[in-house]
């Protein structure tokens, strides 16, 4: 999930020696993680010295393969060796969100309510990172106020936003109207997001997924053609066409394209850290499975397992 300016974020925050040697194990690290290379990231740093940039680059393997509590722990870590790096604080807010998901009620109160001063933190340390402030307006529009959200507050943002990514900035609107179930104006601002972007393949599916969710079929499956279109015209959209396939999954509508779309991020785009190779192999080993090509399906399944080899989604698969 890296714009331009997050990663340029995560290049400043790189040894002295990382920046000066390209070549170095931490950016073969780094570059394996975005690769979806799991096993050989966690490999690579498990005999780099124990510094903030590595405890999080853990965490962010960790996070891409579900495995949060020890998410949390590293990133926890890296806050604690560096407080001021806003980086840090946002993948400890993503991890925090990501358990508080999948815990009890009085857990993910508490978890909740870390996320939002993680994620708080880490735009007042970066007030210009269009990522962090997205995530912090998604967390305002979805959280109860018991835990620090509020439309009001993801309202706040929008003005700030819409100076540094528009198109961000029409999504949180979206999302902030769908909390009112003001369905029309979400509608508005979604396709809003679509125009004048430069990448609108993430824009078109984020739509699509709008549209699943109200069941309008027809109009989920015009968008997703339609991110898949652009994502034609632009090798930075692999990870819309990953997202893209999810929502016609979910949707169980079209699954031709959604292994078609899988299968073309797997083979012609550069691998994200927002789409990981291992899920995406996995998404379509249960999709090759339910076409009816268990043959394939396994190979998928051993492809994952290859990058990730305790990935538990992988692994629960029998065919």
């Amino acid at each position: 999930m890296k714009s331009i300016m997050a990663l340029a974020m995560l290049c400043a925050c790189f040894s002295a020696s990382a920046v000066d040697l390209p070549k170095s194990e931490f950016a073969q690290a780094d570059a394996a993680l975005r690769a979806g290379e799991a096993d050989r990231a966690l490999s690579m740093l498990s005999s780099m010295p124990a510094t903030a940039e590595t405890h999080q680059l853990r965490c962010r393997v960790f996070f891409m393969k579900e495995q949060w509590d020890d998410a949390v722990n590293e990133c926890t870590t890296a806050v604690q060796q560096d407080g001021q790096n806003a980086e840090n604080h946002l993948w400890l807010a993503r991890s925090l969100g990501e358990k508080a998901d999948s815990s009890t009620f009085v857990t993910a109160f508490n978890l909740a309510k870390r996320a939002r001063a993680e994620f708080e933190q880490a735009t007042s340390l970066d007030p210009q990172d269009g990522e962090a402030l997205s995530d912090l307006g998604e967390f305002y529009s979805s959280a109860p106020s018991v835990v620090g959200g509020g439309n009001d507050k993801a309202q706040a943002l929008v003005a700030q936003l819409q100076k540094i990514e528009p198109a961000r900035a029409h999504v949180l609107l979206a999302r902030i109207a769908e909390s009112r179930k003001d369905y029309g104006t979400a509608e508005r601002e979604y396709k809003l997001a679509t125009t004048n972007n430069e990448h609108p393949a993430f824009a078109w599916m984020t739509l699509g997924s709008f549209y699943r969710k109200r069941e309008r079929w027809d109009d989920m499956q015009a968008a997703i053609e339609s991110g898949y279109k652009a994502a034609l015209r632009d090798k930075r959209a692999g990870a819309a066409l990953y997202n893209g396939a999810a929502v016609l999954v979910k949707g169980k509508r079209n699954l031709d394209l959604a292994v078609k779309m899988l299968d073309l991020y797997l083979s012609d785009y550069p691998k994200t850290e927002e789409a990981p190779a291992f899920q995406a192999h996995t998404r379509l080993a249960r999709l090759k499975a339910q076409l009816g090509d268990k043959a394939a399906a396994r190979q998928e399944r051993e492809a994952a397992l290859k990058l990730a080899h305790d990935y538990k989604p992988a692994l629960g698969l029998s065919f």
